[in-house]
């Protein structure tokens, strides 16, 4: 009956150390008590008493022998190392100290950003919203080091919009890999994860000033509200997270512009501004107000043989001139799908080199050639498009490029022109659907979008960080015989002066015996 006790005493010591093993599996890939590490400890508790339990008389051999006072030493020397590596991980954990040993510091914040964490006055917190579908390492590294560097003043935490997408509603998270940053009630969110977006983000927590967009109603333009495909309202989510107001603006009612508006929106209207509106909009501008226009093709509005007072001026002050025609794009399809390829260089474009934009149906935009503003091309076409004239072809699906009539690619698709005196800037679209619910996600629209709203209220570049020097490693591989000779010494040679080495021992202690 004992032996058969001290059978199952066995079977009971090997499930404790089982579940000792597990606990210690999942407490590694959790990195926290959890509730699965909790019932594996219990386990391995119970696994233990069972065995004592089963076979007490073996416990008491054990401890009243020769090796339970070896046993007990090495015990004492075993809690004695494991207590000085926690009292040594604590005082790390509580007294964090980094050194970047790279060359060229690639793994530290710039100076400017130092300066900016130095004069912190607030609490600045950010969520990651990363889904496991998009890595976290870069965005990890680089907040890390924001945390490690502002004194308390800055935390973050990652959340998987998967799995909370409550709080990624409320945070107005539209794309994956988003951050938002929060001081107080203020947030900012940053799209582009690098150390320059974040930056400036964090300048902009510092002063929490609410940018104010107004829209302009009245023509057929459509809302930016309700969930219609040719509705703005997913963009107005994003301007929104990113603290601007959207207000609408009906200039035939109100006859004036409101003092606080930053940025003026007419996105397409179905039919021509009156000479009045016009005014206004061009005192707004002259002090020092912004404007984004976006005009769609005149054969899929009302325009008619109507004048266009607003186009009259963009051309005549700001050499922005609207084709009267539709791009045609061979190499999309629906063809009348303009691609936008090539983007200058240009605050509003500079990060979108690596995407494309597509703009459902645009208009030719042309840079005038009067003395005044040179505006800049933003975006335009490959060489595979023109700017088709001929409506009756298009209304017919017989398109086709007329030489002499027809501009032949690239095309310009968008321009943006700035008064350094006043402060004035414009961006005019040959496209007003590429922004809208249908079209926002596609590629790089988005971000063209809202790159553009940021140029156009001044929240561009308000930060520029000192521009590292990149060292240049290049690894020189040994030729064919060094590399036979490193395989040799440590496939062959090493393992062979091992067994050697065993060998030698264990003959020597067989002559002693």
């Amino acid at each position: 009956m004992k032996t058969e006790r001290r059978k199952y005493a066995k079977y009971a010591l090997i499930f404790a150390g089982v579940a000792a093993l597990t606990s210690l599996v999942l407490g590694l890939i959790y990195q926290n008590f959890s509730l699965p590490v909790q019932i594996g400890l219990g386990l391995t508790a119970l696994g233990l008493a069972g065995a004592i339990i089963l076979d007490p008389g073996t416990l008491k051999q054990l401890m009243s022998g020769r090796q339970a006072k070896y046993g007990s030493n090495t015990l004492v020397l075993t809690v004695a190392v494991l207590g000085i590596l926690v009292i040594v991980n604590l005082v790390g954990y509580n007294n964090t100290v980094r050194w970047d040993l790279t060359e060229d510091k690639t793994n530290s914040l710039a100076d400017e950003t130092q300066a900016v964490l130095d004069s912190l006055d607030i609490n600045v917190k950010a969520e990651a919203y990363f889904s496991m579908l998009m890595s976290r390492e870069t965005a990890n590294t680089l907040l890390q080091n924001y945390k490690a560097n502002s004194d308390g003043k800055f935390d973050y935490e990652f959340i998987d919009p998967n799995e909370n997408p409550l709080a990624a509603d409320e945070a107005g998270i539209t794309r994956d890999g988003s951050i938002v940053l929060r001081a107080g009630t203020a947030k900012e969110v940053v799209t582009f994860v690098n150390e320059e977006e974040i930056t400036s983000a964090i300048l902009r927590l510092k002063s929490p000033e609410t940018k104010r967009i107004y829209v302009l109603t009245g023509h057929g333009e459509p809302e930016f509200t309700g969930n219609e495909a040719l509705n703005y309202a997913t963009a107005a989510r994003e301007l929104e997270a990113k603290n601007y107001s959207i207000n609408t603006l009906n200039l035939l009612a109100s006859n004036s512009i409101p003092d606080d508006a930053q940025v003026l929106l007419i996105t397409g209207p179905q039919k021509p501004l009156s000479q009045n509106e016009v005014d206004l909009i061009e005192t707004f501008i002259a002090q020092g107000g912004s404007l984004l226009v976006m005009y769609e093709p005149s054969i899929l509005t009302e325009f008619g043989e109507q004048e266009d007072p607003l186009a009259t001026y963009l051309s005549e002050t700001w050499n922005i001139g609207f084709g009267d025609d539709m791009v045609i794009d061979i190499t999309a399809n629906p063809v009348t799908t303009a691609v936008a390829a090539n983007f200058g260089s240009h605050p509003v474009t500079e990060k979108l080199n690596s995407m494309v934009s597509v703009l459902p149906t645009s208009r030719s935009l042309v840079i005038g050639t009067s003395s005044g503003f040179a505006p800049s091309m933003l975006v335009a076409t490959t060489d595979q498009s023109w700017a088709e004239t001929n409506f009756e072809a298009l209304q017919n699906n017989e398109v086709g490029y007329d030489e002499g009539a027809d501009q032949l690619g690239p095309i310009n698709l968008a321009l943006a022109a700035e008064d350094t005196n006043t402060g004035s800037r414009v961006i005019a679209f040959g496209d007003a659907e590429f922004p809208n619910n249908a079209q926002y996600q596609y590629y790089g629209n988005s971000d063209l979008f809202l790159n553009t709203i940021d140029w156009l209220s001044g929240q561009d570049e308000m930060i520029s960080l000192t521009a590292r020097t990149q060292t240049t490693r290049i690894l020189v591989p040994p030729n064919r015989y060094v590399q036979n000779a490193i395989l040799l010494g440590s496939v062959v040679l090493i393992p062979a002066l091992i067994i050697m080495a065993a060998i030698i021992v264990f003959v020597k202690r067989h002559r002693e015996v």
